[in-house]
């Protein structure tokens, strides 16, 4: 049987015997391998107010207020409602990475956003007079070539802190643009220890071969 070995360490081919019974178990040799390191990291994960369900719940209210047949659906958006707020809060995801803004959220239709932070020219607070009540505001995402039309979209109402937030992400988006883009360089230590790893399989080939070469 001929066995042929290529990595970027070396590169030899030797001929084992039919009856040699030396073998090598693959899962020893790589399970000291360790995982490519990921260069995205998430740095915050935003957290929402609980208020927001009341402030959706009465914002719908007054939408039916404000409309002549939405009067009579009101009973049933107090039935039905509670329902759906549970459902929207618990879809809401937001998350700050070191190259990216994460967002979703959505019961029946659901939008799922991820903005590079370069990309991003500010962001902006909005408080209405039911906002201000439930003591919430909307923080609104303002990108390069953002449309009207999908302004809507790339928009969170009632996260935890969000001034704070709003400086974390202003925080990393400076960073990101001062070094050009460029993600942070992962940790060579495993790069490193893969290497070595790899000199200790070719110095075991080489003593096996050696072996071989002698019982020839």
């Amino acid at each position: 049987m001929s066995i042929v070995i290529r990595d970027p360490l070396c590169s030899f081919s030797f001929h084992q015997p039919p009856n040699t019974r030396q073998t090598m178990d693959k899962t020893q040799i790589y399970k000291n391998i360790p995982a490519r390191t990921a260069q995205t990291q998430t740095l915050l994960e935003a957290k929402f107010d609980p208020r927001l369900k009341k402030y959706v719940l009465y914002g719908g209210v007054l939408a039916c207020v404000f409309s002549i047949v939405g009067i009579l659906l009101i009973p049933l958006w107090l039935i039905i409602g509670r329902y759906y707020i549970n459902r929207y809060f618990e879809s809401l995801h937001c998350e700050l990475t070191t190259r990216a803004l994460h967002f979703r959220k959505g019961v029946w239709f659901h939008i799922e956003r991820t903005i590079p932070l370069d990309k991003i020219q500010d962001l902006t607070f909005r408080e209405g007079p039911l906002l201000r009540y439930f003591g919430l505001s909307t923080l609104r995402i303002e990108t390069a070539g953002q449309s009207a039309q999908s302004a809507s979209d790339m928009s969170l109402t009632g996260i935890v802190d969000s001034a704070d937030f709003r400086l974390n992400v202003l925080d990393q988006r400076d960073k990101v643009t001062e070094r050009g883009g460029e993600p942070p360089q992962a940790d060579s230590s495993g790069q490193e220890t893969l290497v070595s790893l790899l000199t200790e399989i070719r110095d075991s080939l080489k003593s096996i071969e050696s072996g071989m070469d002698t019982q020839k």
